[in-house]
């Protein structure tokens, strides 16, 4: 998805085999890119030139900040902030857009077309740093707030539809939203698909659409507040099934004997791995980083249980002895 300078001595090679163009091109120091992950050779100097200006890319996030500003701006005028949007909850919006625009945006994008390991640090960053921290922000009413009047209305009564409302109540169901994460990113990960996505824009943006989507999903039943207290203990308990299955597929990714992303072999050892050395890598960054991260959501879900439902017994013992009363 990255794109960067060309220049002269990429014309004048356009005939010389790709295998004896990529180290030349290095050499002389040339930061390429190419779109959706194809074989490229970025000069390390050169990497932080390398930014992604699809606009493809730049435009949905432009669009979300700027409508999430205008709609906390908005209601900070109707309402003070802590009735309104808390100040932790716009902090949590912008800490995830900044995680999603470094997934996306930086020289991280770049570096993914060489590495697997990149490729793979840059879906963790969008599964478990950029989506919770956009679902604890609870954008939906900024999001509203900053359309137009006419527009905000019609938003509301789409999404009150019956088809539209019964898909989001299945899919918003813990059972639903772990099958379906856990789904996309299985399906994703098979060599197939995942070379597709490295060779076609189109579906490297479906790719990072699935896995961002699925996440956002996951995270917003996991802390639903009207799931319920007995529902909540069913979330802990997919936030540690989920740890188990990426860790699993992490372990895979760490312990095979061969790549299994042939599409990688041009270009890791360029940066002084080997193309097994760069799976390993990759496999790893999902398996202890990413299984961290659910196993501490995890244990802060089942602390918050216990807080509830002891909170819940106290309201009902007090309740039974003011009808004694």
């Amino acid at each position: 998805m990255a794109s960067g300078p060309v220049s002269g001595p990429l014309r004048e090679m356009k005939g010389i085999p790709h295998s004896v163009r990529l180290p030349s091109l290095a050499a002389l120091g040339v930061p390429v890119a190419a779109h959706a992950h194809g074989a490229t050779a970025i000069a390390r100097d050169g990497l932080w030139t390398v930014w992604n200006t699809d606009l493809t890319v730049l435009a949905p996030l432009a669009l979300a900040g700027g409508l999430y500003a205008t709609g906390l701006y908005r209601l900070r005028r109707r309402v003070r902030m802590g009735s309104g949007i808390r100040a932790r909850e716009a902090a949590a919006f912008a800490a995830g857009w900044l995680a999603l625009f470094i997934a996306l945006v930086s020289p991280l994008d770049a570096l993914g077309n060489e590495l697997f390991s990149a490729h793979m640090a840059q879906h963790e960053i969008m599964m478990l740093v950029a989506a919770p921290l956009l679902v604890l922000s609870r954008p939906v009413a900024a999001f509203l707030w900053g359309l137009p009047t006419r527009w905000r209305r019609r938003a509301v009564a789409v999404w009150r539809c019956r088809p539209l409302a019964g898909l989001w109540h299945f899919c918003r169901r813990p059972l639903s939203a772990w099958g379906i994460h856990a789904l996309v990113l299985w399906l994703w990960h098979i060599p197939l698909l995942f070379q597709s996505a490295i060779g076609n824009n189109l579906v490297h943006t479906l790719q990072h659409l699935g896995f961002l989507l699925s996440a956002l999903l996951f995270w917003w039943a996991m802390v639903d507040r009207q799931q319920g207290v007995s529902n909540r203990l069913l979330g802990v308990f997919y936030i540690f099934t989920t740890a188990v299955h990426t860790g699993i597929l992490g372990a895979l990714l760490t312990f095979t004997a061969s790549p299994w992303y042939p599409a990688y072999a041009a270009t890791a050892p360029g940066w002084g791995f080997t193309p097994i050395e760069d799976q390993q890598l990759g496999g790893l960054i999902m398996w202890v980083p990413g299984g961290a991260v659910f196993i501490v959501v995890g244990l802060l879900s089942l602390m918050r249980y216990f807080q509830e439902a002891e909170r819940g017994s106290r309201q009902d013992r007090d309740l039974i002895l003011a009808k004694r009363e």
